[in-house]
């Protein structure tokens, strides 16, 4: 194994607290390696004034990351796993997780502090159709504002009034010591999260088995049990942004997996929702069980109003 290894991140506050913590992790458990970051900027950083449901979904923070583990300027990349597709290119793979952070999404609202609270048709900032799919059902008077950039930059639209709210996942919040500005958690009962929301990647090429090697330390099997269930779900019903879908699976008594799942009508007005318990083994077929479900349900016609249909290679 090269020496240092290198580790391909965004550019964001967010990503560069991600890919440090990793770093500091590698080297903690291998002292006799060093690890250097690899900062670079991606398309779907570049692109800031259109939703990403319209420029190609969630896979543009990652494309510029997986380029370079393919050509073999960075060793791994660590990403949001929320951020990462279904469907991985099939030289590469996620290698290792860690455990997950605050799973809820979170509201920012200086003035009014909880969903309840807002005026009618106030307005509430959020880049997840998932998220207004949701909030939509509860509150169908708000006004979505769609947002993008760091957080920093969501953030100053509750502070300047473009926003009456804004909702950011919590476990980003935390990371970067920003806990303070929530005035809200969503609990998963009104808001399912995104698959693997709260969790970090590590992506690497597929068949480094040194790398693997050095990456066990981070092997956690109830961990990866619930990727398995929210990674399953998420490639049946179509594996990206573009999708107002959510699944948070999580370990209950006994070390089953309990897993709720959801698919809405991005007005909100229809909202399919379901959940299930299996043991640990079974997390990917409880993924895609809860999947077929909802889609069977209603949720396939969702999905088709929305002009996606998936191909076979986007299915695991």
């Amino acid at each position: 194994m090269q020496n240092p290894i290198k580790i391909g991140t965004r550019e964001s506050d967010l990503a560069l607290w991600q890919a440090r913590y990793m770093a500091r992790c590698i080297e903690k458990a291998h002292p006799d390696l060093k690890v250097m970051l690899v900062p670079m900027t991606t398309r779907g950083d570049q692109i800031q004034d259109r939703p990403l449901a319209d420029i190609g979904g969630k896979g543009l923070f990652i494309k510029e990351l997986e380029s370079a583990l393919l050509d073999g300027r960075v060793d791994l990349a660590v990403h949001s796993l929320k951020d990462v597709p279904a469907v991985l290119p099939p030289q590469l793979m996620l290698s290792a997780f860690t455990e997950r952070e605050d799973p809820r999404d979170a509201v920012i609202s200086p003035h009014y502090k909880t969903l309840k609270n807002l005026p009618r048709s106030a307005k509430v900032g959020t880049s997840s159709l998932r998220r207004s799919a949701q909030l939509l059902h509860i509150r169908p008077d708000l006004q979505i504002i769609p947002l993008r950039g760091n957080v920093t930059t969501r953030l100053n639209h509750a502070d300047d009034g473009t926003c009456d709210a804004v909702i950011l996942a919590a476990a980003g919040l935390k990371r970067l010591k920003l806990e303070h500005r929530i005035t809200e958690y969503l609990p998963v009962s009104l808001c399912i999260p995104a698959a693997g929301q709260g969790i970090m990647a590590v992506e690497t090429r597929a068949g480094d088995a040194e790398l693997s090697q050095i990456l066990q330390f981070l092997k956690n099997p109830e961990i990866e049990a619930c990727v398995a269930a929210e990674r399953s779900f998420l490639a049946e019903v179509g594996g990206d942004c573009r999708v107002p879908a959510g699944i948070h699976a999580s370990v209950c008594k006994g070390g089953n997996i309990n897993a709720e799942a959801v698919i809405a009508s991005i007005d909100g007005r229809r909202l399919y929702r379901t959940s299930g318990t299996c043991m640990a083994g079974q997390a990917l077929h409880l993924g895609y069980s809860l999947a077929e479900q909802l889609l069977s349900e209603g949720g396939a016609a969702v999905l088709s109003e929305l002009n996606l249909t998936k191909t076979p290679e986007e299915k695991i």
